[in-house]
């Protein structure tokens, strides 16, 4: 999120808390940054909503091939 989208929203916030509430985000918002406290949800993982398959894959299940495939016989 850009800088100034930031601006706005912390003055976003400041028009609609009063100082105590600010107060207490702003205590809240600390102690989970500090590690004080367990985040309610899992933040925003910007690389992840931008490259959503970035290393999403799977084995295959089956053993590789230790021979040749037999060819099929035209009748």
């Amino acid at each position: 999120m850009p800088m100034d989208q930031l601006s706005r929203f912390v003055v976003w916030l400041c028009s609609k808390f009063p100082r105590e509430h600010l107060e207490f985000i702003n205590k809240e918002l600390s102690d989970i940054l500090q590690g004080r406290k367990e985040f309610p949800t899992n933040p925003k993982d910007a690389f992840r909503e931008k490259h959503p398959n970035y290393r999403d894959f799977t084995v295959n299940p089956n053993p590789p091939l230790t021979e040749p495939a037999k060819k099929k016989s035209r009748i």
